[in-house]
């Protein structure tokens, strides 16, 4: 499963309109709109659905074709808009609010969890509803929690956020790291000090003994990889 935050794929739906049809043009949007969302919510997880508010076309000049997009900016899911614009025989274009809706499973806290405690597997559970009424960047894979620590205090039954979990800090500041240096066909290793914390993957710099410093990569167990 993937971290909640999918955007839509970026695809052009564009619909012909046919000189019999071309007078009813809410009609027209709404088939046009239709047919791009069946579209998008494929690519969703979960088991997705949508609906589309009141299309009001007014007074629009008659239109023989429309492109149908997602407007800049909108939500994957949830209260959103697509933006329908006339191509052919006249030029105008208009927003069409839409809700998309995905039923599908998340990561609830399944204790309360203290600040500072890296989270293993019984920490969490899974739960199901509709994602649409959720916060935008909630997790539903166990792996992207598991071995994350709690940013604060988390009550039982929490839906888990990745903003609400931090990587696990491995070197400390001031810390006596192993640094390894990697090349095609050779590896060197040394020692240095830490000038800075890092958690698993960030950036961390080392004061090698004879005082230079250099950046490396922090790995699993707390060493540092360099590679050249």
């Amino acid at each position: 499963m993937l971290r909640l935050s999918i955007s839509f794929a970026v695809v052009l739906c564009s619909v012909v309109i046919s000189a019999a049809h071309a007078q009813n043009s809410d009609l027209v949007v709404r088939k046009a709109v239709e047919d791009y969302l069946q579209i998008q919510i494929k690519g969703l997880p979960g088991k997705a659905s949508f609906s589309i508010d009141t299309i009001q076309t007014g007074n629009l000049p008659v239109c023989q074709q429309v492109d149908v997009a997602t407007a800049p900016g909108a939500r994957p899911w949830g209260r959103s808009s697509v933006s329908v614009r006339c191509v052919s025989g006249a030029s105008w274009s208009l927003l069409v609010p839409v809700r998309i809706h995905v039923v599908g499973s998340y990561l609830i806290s399944a204790r309360s969890i203290s600040p500072g405690q890296t989270l293993v597997a019984s920490d969490l559970t899974t739960q199901s509803g509709d994602l649409s009424e959720l916060p935008s960047g909630i997790l539903s894979d166990p792996a992207q929690a598991i071995g994350q620590v709690a940013r604060s205090a988390l009550p039982a039954g929490r839906p888990l956020r990745g903003d609400m979990l931090k990587a696990q800090t491995v070197i400390q500041q001031g810390q006596s790291v192993k640094v390894v240096a990697r090349g095609r066909g050779f590896e060197v290793a040394n020692e240095g000090r830490a000038l800075n914390n890092a958690a698993v993957g960030q950036v961390v710099q080392i004061r090698l003994g004879n005082g230079q410093v250099v950046s490396g990569v922090a790995e699993p167990g707390g060493s540092v990889e360099i590679n050249n």
